[in-house]
């Protein structure tokens, strides 16, 4: 067996790149909350798989407190995204659209 074709470390941090750029993304082009809430997730996942590949340290056993931030790291973002995810919900029940800009008012009827 040779040596691999692609750096697994380098692998794991493009992958990091492109879920941070997806996310980015989502989160500039969409106003929709929801998809908001999901787009910064996307981008934790991104930043979540740079600390768990640069946590590797060549072949020895890897580093455990990379391993610990991003479990809490986890943790807190199901929190968040449970919290956001309740203001959107009151948000729609109070003004009954999901975005947080008003409704433009109604048009008047030109009677003619």
């Amino acid at each position: 067996m040779g040596t691999p074709l692609v750096n697994p470390t380098l692998l794991f941090l493009l992958t990091a790149a492109g879920l941070f750029g997806i996310g980015l993304y989502g989160l500039l082009a969409y106003r929709h909350p929801l998809r908001q809430v999901l787009a910064a997730n996307v981008m934790a996942n991104g930043v979540f798989l740079v600390f768990i590949a640069l946590a590797r340290r060549g072949l020895a056993n890897p580093d455990p407190v990379p391993h610990a931030m991003v479990l809490t790291g986890i943790v807190i973002a199901v929190s968040t995204t449970a919290f956001a995810l309740a203001i959107i919900k009151q948000l729609h029940r109070t003004s009954g659209s999901p975005d947080s800009a008003p409704a433009p008012p109604p048009s008047a009827a030109v009677d003619s």
